[in-house]
């Protein structure tokens, strides 16, 4: 079963319909047991920072998503579900992220904010993903200390990071499930990981 967490905003139903598409068992939950008997989490991303981390916390979640990260099973973050692995955010400078990993969420420095529409991601490392044209919409992007970790790099007025991967953790800027076939077949891709 896939459990896709639910803190009060995000792209929940889109990233559900599409699981349903893949005639996929998964629940839209915000209970802390569902997320630590599921198989594979997804933590969306719509909204800011703070809110997502402030919410997460009175839900009582963070634990369960540590947890669930460091038991080995396959996480998928999307957009500030990618941002949330990170220490910090300009966003929401006094709030602390999951810290998963080392690193802060910055603004665009230049350049329409936010970024809306479709641009093409770039490899870095061998991983499920492939060169392809995505979904985005995004007004900051993470800056890794660890640079095993990128996956993809994307161009918008500069190089920046658009997607990870480290062992069981694969997160991206961009919107799988509003990104067509490319998406699909990403999301396909990561269910056999």
């Amino acid at each position: 079963m896939i459990a896709i967490i639910d803190y009060g905003a995000g792209n929940l139903k889109s990233v559900k319909n599409v699981l349903d598409y893949l005639n996929l068992d998964s629940i839209i939950s915000d209970e802390p047991k569902d997320i630590l008997k599921a198989d594979r989490l997804i933590l969306p991303g719509d909204g800011s920072f703070g809110y997502m981390m402030e919410n997460l916390e009175k839900k009582g979640l963070v634990n369960p998503i540590k947890n669930f990260i460091k038991s080995g099973k396959p996480f998928l973050g999307i957009c500030l579900g990618l941002q949330g692995l990170f220490e910090e955010s300009e966003e929401s400078p006094k709030v602390k992220g999951l810290s998963i990993f080392k690193g802060k969420v910055v603004k665009f420095g230049k350049g329409k904010v936010p970024q809306i529409g479709w641009n093409k991601i770039f490899l870095e490392q061998k991983s499920i993903f492939e060169v392809d044209f995505m979904y985005f919409v995004n007004s900051y992007y993470v800056i890794p200390k660890d640079d095993s970790i990128i996956a993809t790099i994307t161009d918008y007025n500069g190089n920046f990071v658009s997607a990870i991967k480290s062992n069981n953790i694969t997160a991206m800027q961009f919107h799988p499930e509003k990104s067509g076939k490319a998406g699909i077949e990403l999301l396909k891709r990561w269910l056999k990981c």
